[in-house]
């Protein structure tokens, strides 16, 4: 019998490239679906980590190739700061920086923490316990949030905007992008709370989080990819090749959607649908 049946893998790589991007949680959504639907699949099977590994994979290389145009930019922006040739004007050598600072708390607690916490978290029960929590963050976001959405706010260079975070603001949403780490925390969810929490708009906020999300999704990814290729990846290869695809498809369709929608929209809809399903998975759960 296969660890995890074709259909199963479209459902579940569908679903992780919609909510990488959407604040709602891939992580807690690939905990919670299985439990759900009956399917005896558990978030710390060996063949599942390996198949999900490739749906990230295939989200970093999605996000990766959507600002590709920025990425040249931002990468010579980084050369130049290195050799330095950069001025104070240079706005893609500082948002390189911005980035980078970003990074550094997901990647080290990412690298220490990682395992302990997913196993600790890992429970159908738990994940919706945290994307409960996950919404009543992003609904106090919007609570305290330092400026509204207002028109025009996408209009402009907005990775200027962006590269004029302070050193401390990009080291404080790194560090809650950390959180992302438990099943049912939203890693765009914290890392666009941040940002609308540092001033930035919704447009912004939200082309910010792709950023800062891609290098720490694509690492995690590929530090652990080899595993598919071995004895852990038996009997799933195909089955994680077709979820990469649906998660590729999936994820673009998101970042297409989100970067138009927070041009004006807020964060309120996604709050009430974590805490919506949250406590119906509890309900559920508990039965």
């Amino acid at each position: 019998m296969e660890p995890i049946s074709y259909l199963q893998a479209l459902i579940l790589g569908a679903l992780q490239g919609l909510s990488e991007p959407f604040p709602i949680s891939s992580l807690g959504h690939a905990v919670l679906l299985p439990k759900l639907l009956g399917w005896d699949i558990h978030q710390n099977d060996d063949y599942f980590l390996t198949f999900l590994v490739a749906t990230h994979c295939a989200t970093a290389l999605v996000l990766f190739l959507f600002f590709l145009d920025d990425w040249k930019r931002i990468w010579f922006g980084f050369v130049r700061s290195v050799k330095g040739r950069s001025t104070p004007r240079d706005l893609d050598a500082r948002l390189a920086w911005v980035i980078i600072i970003g990074t550094i708390p997901a990647g080290i607690l990412g690298l220490a923490l990682e395992h302990k916490l997913r196993s600790l978290f890992a429970s159908p029960t738990s994940a919706a316990i945290f994307l409960t929590i996950n919404g009543l963050l992003l609904l106090a976001v919007e609570r305290f949030r330092r400026r509204p959405p207002r028109p025009g706010d996408g209009e402009g260079d907005g990775d200027e905007r962006i590269a004029k975070l302070g050193f401390r603001q990009a080291l404080g949403i790194g560090a809650a992008q950390a959180l992302a780490l438990i099943p049912g925390i939203s890693r765009s969810g914290v890392t666009m709370g941040g940002g609308l929490l540092a001033g930035l708009s919704n447009e912004d906020a939200a082309r910010y989080a792709f950023l800062l999300a891609t290098p720490v999704i694509a690492a995690a990814g590929l530090l652990k990819l080899p595993e598919l290729f071995g004895s852990a990846g038996d009997g799933v290869r195909g089955q994680a090749l077709v979820g990469a695809i649906a998660a590729a498809i999936t994820t673009w369709a998101a970042v297409k959607f989100l970067l138009k929608y927070f041009e004006t929209s807020r964060l309120t809809p996604f709050g009430y649908y974590c805490v919506g399903t949250g406590i119906f998975c509890l309900i559920v759960f508990s039965l």
